[in-house]
């Protein structure tokens, strides 16, 4: 499925975010093939996040940028408009990061699709986060249909996935029964 499609499906399904991530890709191929993703979410009023690249992110006119603990550049994206999201992976982390609008806490569970992921927090890791922060907490990290609202309920407003995008309309399901 391309990235194109597999956007597509997340949006029809219920996608409230769309985040760009290319790893491993040089930066100008990420930005050109981020352009129809980014006029799909344009057109779906879905916003639109670039993962670690505020360059990229400025290009293709993004909405926000998702920086990781060691990424520098929080402030620029600040200067620029861009919504900034921040990983955690633990209370201190969490508490630590001051310069985001939302904290992306994981992984929750283990997961297949990030090799150097940190240990999984689980639900309770998750919802200790969540209680030591006041900005909105996203849950990621092995997260699909039958465990998001378990990740609403310890008190994260939204999930991330990758895996489960493919059937986006399920994990919108699981996350709306929660509410």
């Amino acid at each position: 499925m391309s990235d194109l499609e597999a956007a597509r499906r997340a949006v029809d399904g219920g996608a409230t975010v769309i985040q760009w991530r290319l790893k491993d890709v040089p930066q100008l191929d990420a930005v050109e093939r981020g352009r129809a993703t980014r006029s799909l979410c344009a057109r779906h009023g879905v916003p639109f996040v670039v993962n670690d690249d505020i360059e990229a992110a400025l290009m293709l006119g993004a909405d926000g940028v998702h920086l990781g603990r060691a990424d520098a550049g929080a402030e620029r994206a600040h200067d620029h408009g861009l919504l900034l999201g921040r990983s955690a992976s633990g209370v201190e982390e969490a508490r630590a990061v001051s310069d985001a609008d939302y904290i992306g806490a994981g992984p929750v569970w283990a997961t297949p699709s990030k090799d150097d992921a940190d240990p999984p927090i689980g639900r309770d890791g998750l919802a200790a986060i969540c209680a030591a922060v006041d900005v909105p907490v996203v849950a990621i990290g092995g997260i699909d249909a039958s465990n998001a609202a378990d990740c609403i309920r310890a008190g994260a407003v939204g999930v991330a996935v990758i895996r489960a995008a493919a059937d986006a309309a399920a994990v919108r399901r699981a996350v709306d029964a929660a509410l």
